[in-house]
């Protein structure tokens, strides 16, 4: 599905080298102060140019379409679009033939009947995360106070980035990441017990980051290897506070009041410069491999401004419940 929400629902749309691609979000507050310009900030984070990053330039202009009014949203959906300049669709044919190991090309095609748009991925390409933080923008504004943050923690399982993403630029190849985000502000009781906890809904939407392979919260599976006397966190204040942090803070799928932390996992890119093999699906033969074109050496270099995107998504859902209970 390509939607999501019961309170604050986006529905993104688009290919990576269509026409255009984006996003309309529903359940906006009317008059909440917005334009294209306080999306910048978050949309340049996301854009490649650095060292690991595509050599695919794209402006990543958004055009708020509707939804807007004099400065201010009206209720109405909001819809935010971003044109594709830079796309180079030559680069992706022969990969219906010879799919790409690791990538989306053999699943695509089988799903979709080949009617999919196989170019860069199309519609299951990391280039739909683009959508997903200008809804992440719009949900910043509806949690406020509450502020979100990540920050790349490791690349390769090491903390020193430059160095793993110029090593496995310099091999032709690709290496994966360790993001953190970080919620703080939060008030007791947000989430529901079993299916609407907390972190149901932002795991799910992790989830729709390309590349991303694992999600844990707080201690996470180091809590596997701990006991129980490690792990409790006692509170030590009336307002929840406590004292350590195991529990990322959520307990029973609800927020305790202390900062909320995640984790995710990003494997390494599946299209790398060196030679692999694949199955020629009209010869039935494993033949050599070699991609080219323009791909990131590290996609989790650009994915903390997108998880921060998707953690203030799944907390303006959960927080419009929230609010709607505590009426």
């Amino acid at each position: 599905m390509n939607s999501w929400g019961n309170n604050f629902k986006i529905s993104i749309f688009g290919e990576s080298h269509g026409e255009a691609l984006g996003v309309v979000v529903d359940g906006v507050r009317p008059g909440l102060p917005l334009d294209a310009e306080q999306m910048l900030p978050d949309l340049t984070r996301r854009r490649a140019g650095g060292q690991g990053t595509t050599a695919r330039r794209e402006p990543d202009t958004p055009q708020i379409v509707s939804g807007l009014f004099r400065g201010r949203t009206t209720g109405a959906p909001l819809a935010v679009m971003f044109r594709n300049v830079d796309a180079q669709a030559s680069d992706y044919e022969r990969f219906i033939d010879t799919p790409r190991p690791s990538h989306v090309d053999f699943v695509a095609s089988r799903k979709y009947h080949g009617y999919n748009d196989f170019r860069g991925g199309g519609h299951l390409s990391g280039r739909l995360t683009l959508p997903l933080v200008a809804a992440g923008v719009v949900a910043k504004l509806h949690i406020a106070p509450v502020v979100v943050r990540a920050r790349l923690l490791s690349v390769g399982g090491s903390p020193n980035v430059e160095q793993q993403v110029a090593q496995a630029q310099a091999q032709s190849d690709s290496v994966g990441g360790l993001v953190e985000c970080e919620a703080t502000g939060l008030p007791v009781g947000v989430g529901e017990p079993l299916f609407g906890s907390v972190e149901s809904a932002i795991a799910a939407l992790a989830f729709a980051i390309p590349g991303v392979r694992g999600v844990e919260f707080g201690a996470g599976f180091a809590a596997a290897a701990m006991r129980g006397s490690q792990h409790n966190d006692p509170i030590v204040s009336p307002d929840g506070r406590t004292s350590s942090n195991h529990a990322g803070g959520v307990v029973g799928g609800i927020t305790n009041g202390n900062a909320l932390i995640f984790r995710v996992a990003v494997k390494p890119t599946a299209s790398i410069g060196g030679e692999q093999r694949t199955l020629n699906m009209m010869t039935g033969q494993l033949e050599p491999l070699q991609i080219g074109g323009r791909h990131d050496a590290c996609i989790a270099l650009r994915v903390p401004v997108v998880l921060e995107a998707v953690a203030a998504i799944a907390l303006a859902d959960l927080m419009l419940a929230h609010r709607m209970h505590n009426v």
